[in-house]
């Protein structure tokens, strides 16, 4: 096993949960996006999506896989597994505040284009 020294995260973390072919989106200031956040010292990007995402949203997450590192807004896009089918009702938003929303849904989105790529190849089409 090597060390990890090249795998701290930086710049901000966005989550792409995807459950059933449909994303997560919460409220943003111009209208809905990933939740996102920074990491802490040390924290892996997966990690700091998952930490995220249950800060934000109550669900608890598995943050899979980096879809990139460093996309155009310098940060990276994680991918994340859902683990509960409902919120713990500990996040800062609540359950009617959150979007599920399919591929179709968030085309007029700024999505991070890995995780536009993402939903285009793991969607099914209509």
């Amino acid at each position: 096993m090597g060390r990890m020294t090249g795998e701290r995260a930086e710049g901000v973390v966005r989550a792409a949960v995807v459950y059933d072919g449909r994303l997560l989106l919460v409220p943003e200031k111009d209208g809905w996006g990933l939740p996102s956040g920074t990491p802490q010292p040390a924290e892996t990007s997966q990690a700091t999506a998952a930490r995220v995402v249950y800060e934000l949203t109550g669900y608890l997450v598995d943050g899979t896989e980096a879809l990139d590192q460093g996309d155009a807004g310098g940060g990276t896009s994680v991918l994340c597994r859902l683990l509960t089918e409902s919120p713990s009702g500990g996040g800062r938003l609540t359950p009617d505040r959150l979007r599920w929303a399919s591929a179709e849904e968030t085309a007029g989105i700024p999505l991070p284009a890995p995780v536009r790529h993402y939903l285009h190849g793991h969607t099914p089409p209509i």
